[in-house]
């Protein structure tokens, strides 16, 4: 099944058609919403634009369960990030929030039944050290407990290894720059950070640029994994939208996206937007990209046929025998794109050889 046919995308995008629904249309909508977390993402769609209250109860049920769970998640984000601060507060250092977090506090439309897993930051790579230690300090503890996966997180990658809290369990994800080291496509954190943006009345607090937020949205999903690669696009659709109305931003795009070197997961953003949450995006934009980025014919073909897979919920209703290929070969091209051939085989062999062993946090 292509993705713009599954029953969820039809949802958000044709938000009016639910109200004629059947019983075994809504019955596949939950399950694949519930699957690519979008279900919050659904109730706040229908309640925008007037549906919610036209459905019937039974159904309605479901989507008010998400969205209760989504706004307990986003006052318990809400909290965690004032904590964050907290902790440091003596290191002098602007704390940029990332994704997720980000839209949450500055509220932004992305933050509507946005569901969570983590908080994600920023600082810049010389306070990391005092940054981890703060933390430490106030209860947070690694998660990442084998020497080699120490080492490849500070090696290599773009930010330390995840740091969970003892009593609240919650987990950050400190970064020091929105790849690894180690990728192909390299943006230059200090460009990132020296654009970043204040949020009014959170002194101290910091969002990526808009167009630097859309651009590590696009680079974490399509430089990456796609577990949660629905959930993603239709934050960079509501992004999209709302930065949209900003002057100059559509004409600063995309040469801001050739400066930071990060023109093809922009590329692939702004096109699985347009086709499956109908993002208005100029078409001048598409065009610019198109000559400064376009894929070769072979792999634009090889690259729509995975992802239609992959951006799908994963869920039986979405899957077609080629599904799991799809997903195995971008699981294998994100590893590819965050590493040299070498230093990539040298991992591989290393996670086969010694599998990792769950530890409990004590």
């Amino acid at each position: 099944m292509h993705t713009a046919d599954c029953a969820i995308v039809r949802a958000l995008r044709e938000p009016a058609g639910l109200v004629h629904a059947s019983a075994g249309e809504w019955d596949v909508i939950i399950r694949q919403g519930r699957r690519a977390d979008l279900l919050a993402r659904l109730y706040w769609t229908l309640e925008h634009t007037r549906v919610l209250n036209a459905l019937p109860d039974a159904w309605r049920a479901h989507l008010v369960s998400a969205q209760v769970i989504a706004r307990k998640q986003a006052s318990a984000v809400k909290w965690e990030v004032r904590k964050i601060c907290q902790a440091l507060a003596n290191i002098g250092t602007p704390l940029i929030l990332l994704k997720g977090a980000a839209y949450c506090v500055s509220g932004l439309t992305a933050s509507q039944g946005r569901v969570f897993s983590d908080v994600d930051i920023m600082v810049p790579k010389a306070c990391i050290d005092q940054v981890e230690a703060a933390l430490k300090l106030h209860g947070w503890v690694a998660t990442q407990h084998d020497a080699y996966d120490q080492r490849y997180y500070r090696t290599w990658m773009h930010e330390i290894p995840p740091l969970m809290h003892l009593k609240r369990q919650s987990v950050i994800d400190v970064h020091h720059a929105i790849l690894p080291e180690t990728a192909r496509l390299k943006p230059d954190p200090a460009d990132l950070l020296s654009a970043a943006q204040a949020i009014p009345g959170e002194p101290g607090l910091f969002t990526l640029a808009p167009a630097d937020m859309v651009l590590h949205s696009a680079s974490h999903l399509f430089c990456g994994e796609f577990e949660h690669g629905l959930r993603d696009l239709s934050d960079i659709d509501l992004l999209l939208r709302e930065f949209g109305l900003i002057d100059g931003f559509w004409e600063e795009l995309v040469p801001r996206a050739q400066h930071l070197d990060l023109a093809r997961p922009l590329y692939y953003a702004l096109r699985w937007a347009v086709q499956l949450f109908a993002t208005p995006v100029p078409p001048s934009v598409l065009r610019e990209l198109d000559k400064c980025t376009r894929p070769s014919a072979p792999l634009a073909t090889l690259m729509n046929a995975l992802l239609q897979r992959a951006l799908a919920p994963d869920h039986a209703s979405c899957r077609d025998a080629l599904s799991a290929p799809a997903r195995g070969l971008l699981y294998a091209r994100a590893h590819w794109l965050r590493m040299p051939a070498h230093l990539l085989a040298y991992h591989l062999a290393h996670k086969a050889l010694f599998p990792p062993v769950r530890q409990r946090i004590k």
